[in-house]
Order: C-alpha cells, then sequence, then structure tokens
C-alpha cells in the first residue's frame, strides 16, 4: 500500500508521489514569536513532526523547512511594552521555543528560515505582483493585493469572493480598492521602533504577515513545492492569500499536497491566546513528563480536535506505562524494522492512510499484549523499533516506571530555563513560584555564577 495524503485544496485522500522521485520538499508556517509555545503550538508542530518521521522512515530524503516570524504587530507591541528591542525579544522567545519543543522530542527542521532574514526577496515578489497588475500602491502609503483580479481565490477555503465578501464584518476600506484585498507592505508609522522599518522603493515600512511566507517558501524550496502544512486556522485566510501571492506571481502552483492538523480545545472552545484559555508547554511540563505529552499529542490523529484536560494526560502516561511495562519484562531485539512482520505491516498500513496514529498505536498496544503473554525479544524489539518511528518508547523503561509523578530531566530543563527567563525580567514572584513547585516535585535548584543546576531532594 502507497501513502495518501489528505489534501485541503481537492478535500479528498490523494496517492503521494513527489515532484522528485525520492525527494520530499515540504514547507509549515512555524510560530509568531512574542510569547511562550502553548500546546495548541506543539500540537501543530508535533503532528508535522510525524509527518517528516513517517517521510524518512518511507525511504524518502525530506527537506523540511518551518519559519519564524520574527517581526509583526504582536511583536512590535510586546517589545514596546517590555521596553527592549524588536531583536532582544525575538532571541528570546525563539531561545525558548527551542527548549520547550525540544523537551517534547520535536526534531529541528532542516532549515528554520526568520521572516526578517528574507525582506529583499519579499519586496522583489511585490514588485512582480505590481508589475501584474495585481498589486496596488494605497494612499496611506500601503501596498496591497488586488484579490479580485486574481481568478483562482477562493479554491483553498471553498469560498466564493461574493461569500467571502458577505461575510465582511465591516466595510472600512482604509485605503483599499476592496475589502477583501489584503497589505503586502505596511507604511512605517511615526511611533514604530527604528528596527521594525526596512526601505525599500515602496518607501519606508515592513512586510505583511503573509507575503513572507510566500517569499521563504520559494527562495528555500522553488515556486513549486510537495506539502504545504499548518494548523487548520491559517487555512483562510493565510493560506489562501499565499496561494494568491505565489501562484499569482509565478503562474504554477505553489504546493501540491495542503495538509492542515485540528485544533487543541478546552472546554469545547479552541485553545489560544486571545481568548485566554491555553496553558504553555512549560506550564504542563512542569506537572507532567516529556513524553506523556508527546504521546497525547501523537495518539490522537492530526487532522482530529484535541481535548485538552488534565485526565487527559492522566491517561497517557497510564497507557504509556503499559507500553514500557511490556518492554521492561525482556530485553528488546535489535534490528532493522521487517515490514513483513504481521504487527509491522499493520503498523505501516495505519501510518500509510493519511498517518494514522491512532491505529498505530493500537498496533503498538497488541504488541505489548503479545509480549506480556509470550516474554518474546523478538516481539518487544519490533515494539521499540515501531514505537521511535514516533518519538516514543526510546527511554529506560525502569527509569520511566519508577518515576511516578515525578517529572522527567526535560522538563525540569525547561522549568529552570523558565525560572531563568523570569529572572532576567525581573519577575522575581514568578521565578520563586518555579522553584517551589521543582521543590514539591522533590527538585532542588542550586544556583552558581555558571549557571542553575539541580539535584533530588530525596
Amino acid at each position: 500500500m502507497s501513502l495518501r495524503i489528505y489534501n485541503t485544496l481537492s478535500r479528498d485522500l490523494e496517492e503521494f508521489s513527489p515532484l522528485q522521485p525520492g525527494q520530499v520538499r515540504m514547507y509549515v508556517c512555524g510560530m509568531t514569536v512574542y510569547d511562550l509555545c502553548h500546546i495548541g503550538h506543539a500540537r501543530m508542530m508535533m503532528a508535522f513532526d510525524v509527518v517528516q518521521r513517517w517521510l524518512r522512515t518511507s525511504g524518502y530524503a525530506v527537506t523540511y523547512v518551518r519559519n519564524i516570524t520574527d517581526i509583526d504587530d504582536k511583536i512590535i507591541e510586546r517589545a514596546v511594552k517590555r521596553g527592549i528591542t524588536i531583536r532582544a525579544l525575538t532571541e528570546e522567545t525563539v531561545a525558548a521555543m527551542h527548549v520547550d519543543i525540544g523537551a517534547l522530542g520535536i526534531e529541528p527542521p532542516t532549515i528554520e528560515p526568520r521572516a526578517t532574514d528574507y525582506v529583499p526577496q519579499m519586496l522583489e515578489l511585490i514588485h512582480t505582483l505590481e508589475q501584474k497588475g495585481l498589486a496596488y500602491r494605497a494612499d496611506d502609503g500601503d501596498v496591497n493585493y488586488a484579490v479580485r483580479k486574481f481568478p483562482g481565490y477562493g479554491k483553498l477555503s471553498g469560498k466564493s469572493l461574493d461569500e467571502l465578501h458577505a461575510g465582511e464584518r465591516v466595510a472600512v476600506l482604509d485605503g483599499k480598492e476592496d475589502p477583501l484585498d489584503f497589505v503586502l507592505w505596511k507604511a512605517a508609522k511615526p511611533a514604530e521602533p527604528a528596527d521594525a522599518k526596512w526601505e525599500s522603493h515602496f518607501g519606508t515600512g515592513r512586510p505583511g504577515w503573509h507575503i513572507e511566507c510566500s517569499a521563504m517558501s520559494c527562495a528555500t524550496l522553488g515556486e513549486t513545492f510537495d506539502i504545504h502544512g499548518g494548523g487548520a486556522d491559517l487555512q483562510f485566510p493565510h493560506h489562501e492569500n499565499e496561494i494568491a501571492q505565489s501562484e499569482g506571481a509565478h503562474g504554477k502552483p505553489l504546493a501540491r499536497f495542503w495538509v492542515h492538523n485540528g485544533f487543541v480545545r478546552v472546554d469545547n472552545e479552541k485553545m489560544s491566546k486571545s481568548l485566554g484559555n491555553f496553558f504553555t508547554i512549560r506550564e504542563v511540563l512542569a506537572k507532567y513528563d516529556a513524553e506523556s505529552l508527546r504521546f497525547f499529542l501523537v495518539r490522537t490523529h492530526y487532522r482530529s480536535a484535541l481535548n485538552y484536560s488534565d485526565v487527559h494526560l492522566d491517561d497517557a502516561r497510564n497507557s504509556l506505562k503499559r507500553l514500557y511495562t511490556a518492554l521492561g519484562s525482556v530485553t528488546p531485539a535489535e534490528g532493522a524494522i521487517d515490514w513483513t512482520q504481521p504487527h509491522a505491516a499493520r503498523f505501516k498500513a495505519a501510518m500509510d492512510e493519511d498517518f494514522g496514529t491512532p491505529e498505530a498505536i493500537a498496533v503498538l498496544f497488541d504488541l505489548a499484549g503479545e509480549i506480556n503473554r509470550t516474554r518474546s525479544s523478538d516481539l518487544a524489539g519490533v515494539l521499540k523499533a515501531l514505537a521511535a518511528t514516533l518519538g516514543l518508547l526510546q527511554g529506560d523503561p525502569q527509569a520511566f516506571l519508577q518515576a511516578g509523578s515525578v517529572i522527567d530531566d526535560a522538563s525540569i530543563q525547561v522549568s529552570i530555563a523558565a525560572r531563568a527567563a523570569a529572572k532576567a525580567a525581573k519577575n522575581f514572584a514568578e521565578a520563586d513560584r518555579i522553584r517551589q513547585q521543582l521543590l514539591d516535585h522533590g527538585i532542588v535548584l542550586k544556583d552558581s555564577p555558571t549557571g542553575t543546576t539541580w539535584a533530588s531532594a530525596q
């Protein structure tokens, strides 16, 4: 059975074959770095971590690009509020992001472009759109995209221009020829900090959000690539606008497959910073070990909504205990996966059907049951090897089982980094809270001029 992927563009499962045999080029919209990552962000990055892992397991060489948006209205607002430069803020939050997602075993992308490094490519793309009559300069100094001049607009969201127009809440044009038009280049405002402004033949300003991804994906992967991914909330307008920009400029498809992961929900509402119902990765890792959180994120199909609660995380940890108990009962045999082995074949069939992790993990539990009955070293080897393709069950079974509710090393390091950031921001109450939280878990911190170390209080 060959790999099939659900393509948002066609709204159907399609057999996957890359543009270049044996090579997969994938772009995923990453973080806007003005604050710590929450579980919704972790879900997106975990979904595509699983995708790229399975593509590599399937024998493909993968060029995985996940960008960083390091210039944006929210970033400017946060930097001004804190009285620091935009660069200082984004360096701090990028470092925090790497610590947090690294703790979850999310592998780094092949390329991690930052928007501010690609402003010349953005300006070139805007110039091309202007030459083609798809962009215009407004009286307020902005450069906007003329949506109605791009015939394919709406094909990703499945909505017509009239439907989209009817959905506009207000009819304030703000220098636009049509309310649906979106900004490509934002004219600088006097109150904005100096590091939020670039000089261009369009005037002093900064790029719009949508043009950033079009420029970075083209610069790193070419004008057409295999997979474009991101959260379901980006389908419209961000990804729709990327298509309009890129295909309007180059006259060819931007990506063959559009892949979107589902939301994380709390009390049946999407988890988001705007709603204030979010939990940061650091907050969760202060209570749960990193592998339990990874298992919680991986075991639900990437396109399905994921309901967040402590009850579900407790269940995830108990489920991992069952798997580690099986591995701890016998020494796993080593060796490459034999995909003709019945359990391995079922696992592969599940993953080849749109990265079907729920069915694949069910195979792991079947294997655990067989191991408990037979004490088979060979089956234990199969279990560990299959789980490795999902980034699971690679720790020491006895260490995991004996840890109980104590957080693991990765979670401790995340907490130490969070405390250091709080101290740097002179938020000493938060730093003290983190220290006490670790102490409640039996972890004692010791500060020195060279850094912070920890030891068990037991």
